[in-house]
């Protein structure tokens, strides 16, 4: 069948083997994509679409569209989206096609491909061998400091300013002075500001060291903690192309740097598809778009 509407996940070369014979093919035996269909490949002018067909119900433009609104279904849908990719990128070279990407029929697939033709065998060729790892580090808050003796009876504390008589005059050495208070809440708010510069370089030293074992480096926008879910401030969101062959020492190093900030809380994610640099001259990749919304970009959400 031919007709209706093909979910687009990656694209890969037409090596001329039989399709089932295709590697990205193979390793997709046992996996389904978003809408639980099994995945096959469209051939046309050297390259493959990993593809799969749809409900016209939930993928048409005006359901897609409104779809795309329920939270919890575009996270299934991301996720299925991104186990096909990841998973046909495992041994082989793919480039990701922007989540959602749904063509009409198996010739749309191959419009899709045409019209695209030099820019996915120009990834193609850049991309081979290489695998996206994503790196994040986080600076947590301090730890809560023990107040000091009498700063119960600061300026904040409740019945401060009703002390008086004997009582009021027995606590006054031991208590602390609303002048003490405030410069002690200063210096403390200025340690913070220093512990978050240091922690920024600390970040900005693992970019540099890591830049420099890869082919390409790439900075992402900070994680926002309301849809990450994590409350420590995230000072460093990057992706680095790495040669497949070099990957273990890649690790190792995020491994070594890691445990040379302790204030620092590194987390390495990997290996990905290319996510990040398929296209070279933009911060996002390149798209076939049927839907307005972000990518299922690595370094951004891994």
């Amino acid at each position: 069948m031919t007709e209706g509407l093909r979910y687009a996940y990656a694209v890969v070369r037409d090596t001329g083997t039989p399709e089932a014979a295709l590697d990205a093919l193979t390793a997709l035996e046992e996996v389904r994509g978003v809408a639980g269909e099994p995945v096959r490949a469209v051939r046309h002018l050297g390259l493959a679409v990993l593809a799969g067909a749809v409900p016209a119900e939930d993928f048409d433009e005006g359901p897609l569209r409104r779809r795309l609104e329920d939270m919890a279904w575009l996270e299934d849908m991301a996720r299925a989206h991104q186990r096909v990719v990841d998973t046909a990128g495992a041994e082989s070279c793919v480039i990701p096609v922007r989540l959602a990407t749904v063509c009409q029929g198996e010739e749309g697939l191959r419009r899709m491909l045409a019209t695209g033709r030099e820019r996915f065998a120009s990834a193609l060729d850049r991309l081979e061998g290489r695998v996206e790892w994503g790196v994040k580090a986080y600076a947590a808050p301090p730890p809560p400091q023990e107040p000091p003796a009498g700063a119960a009876n600061g300026p904040d504390s409740p019945g401060a300013s009703g002390a008086s008589g004997a009582s009021g005059a027995s606590g006054a050495s031991g208590a602390m002075s609303g002048r003490d208070y405030l410069r002690r809440r200063k210096a403390q708010r200025q340690a913070a500001e220093r512990r978050w510069g240091d922690t920024e370089e600390d970040a900005r030293l693992v970019h540099h060291t890591l830049s420099g074992l890869a082919e390409r480096a790439r900075l992402h926008p900070p994680q926002d903690p309301r849809l990450s879910g994590v409350s420590d401030r995230n000072v460093l969101n990057a992706a680095y192309l790495v040669r497949r062959e070099d990957s273990a020492a890649f690790a190792e190093r995020v491994g070594e740097l890691a445990g040379r900030t302790p204030e620092l809380r590194v987390e390495l994610t990997g290996p990905w598809a290319p996510y990040s640099f398929t296209d070279p001259d933009q911060t996002t990749a390149p798209h076939q778009t049927t839907a307005p919304h972000q990518t299922g970009s690595a370094g951004a959400d891994r």
